[in-house]
């Protein structure tokens, strides 16, 4: 799972998957769904915080030391809903106040309620958390180096590693097309609890594969082979939570 602070939990298919009209409403209204999203996020994470911080250490086990944060936090399905939800009330308010459309009204009204909802729900079940969390990577840079891969075009993506072996959710894919040649990748700087990065390479964005056999140092670079491995794992999508954080019942709008 990503951490809560690689981005917006949901995406826009993900919203249009909960409400069918959603495209064409933004479309017909000009509504920036993205903004919504990331509006959404920070509203969020504005109350995640002030949630955070009225938690007690009494109520948190005694293994979990880790003061909680929202870098502690992991994006699981009830995070996820609440953030959706949340952002299709944004959007319908906007598409109401531009056409005073009593039936977008309805539909605002009806993803409150919903957002409220889930938020309780996840008050109910606690945050998911992450011990020694590693952000999402940025993708990295790619050149081309000596070798005799054969010529295509390549799709790579990357994650970092921290102490535990645990990754952090895979960067958005970038792509090198080599000529009688290879190729190197390099990461940028190395996030605080990075101790290594892995490389997943393909030739189409769906079949990339763990290259390395042991997470690479940070400050190295990866240079491929002469050869594609097919036989490593797929990208994964961040941490698994390791403990759950219980959170103050307090009501606060959704």
């Amino acid at each position: 799972m990503a951490l809560f602070t690689d981005g917006p939990p949901s995406s826009i298919d993900e919203l249009a998957a909960l409400d069918s009209q959603l495209l064409n409403v933004a479309s017909t209204e000009g509504i920036d769904v993205t903004s919504k999203l990331e509006l959404a996020h920070e509203e969020a994470g504005l109350d995640l915080y002030a949630l955070l911080k009225r938690t007690s250490p009494a109520d948190r086990l005694l293994w979990a030391v880790v003061k909680p944060n929202l870098e502690n936090v992991a994006v699981t399905r009830g995070l996820k809903l609440w953030h959706a939800y949340r952002t299709l009330e944004l959007v319908y308010s906007d598409a109401y106040y531009s056409q005073l459309n009593d039936r977008y009204m309805a539909k605002c009204n009806r993803f409150q309620e919903l957002a409220i909802l889930h938020r309780e729900r996840l008050i109910e079940a606690g945050l998911g958390m992450v011990s020694v969390p590693v952000p999402r990577a940025a993708a990295p840079s790619l050149t081309a180096a000596l070798g005799s891969l054969p010529d295509n075009t390549y799709y790579l993506t990357a994650t970092w590693v921290n102490r535990l072996s645990e990754e952090g959710a895979s960067a958005i894919p970038v792509t090198i097309t080599t000529t009688a040649s290879s190729f190197s990748a390099q990461m940028g700087a190395a996030p605080a609890n990075a101790s290594g990065w892995n490389v997943y390479v393909g030739t189409d964005p769906d079949g990339m594969a763990l290259q390395n056999g042991v997470p690479l140092g940070v400050g190295a670079a990866w240079v491929q082979p002469v050869w594609i491995s097919t036989a490593g794992r797929k990208p994964g999508h961040g941490q698994a939570p390791d403990y759950v954080e219980a959170l103050p019942r307090i009501l606060q709008r959704g």
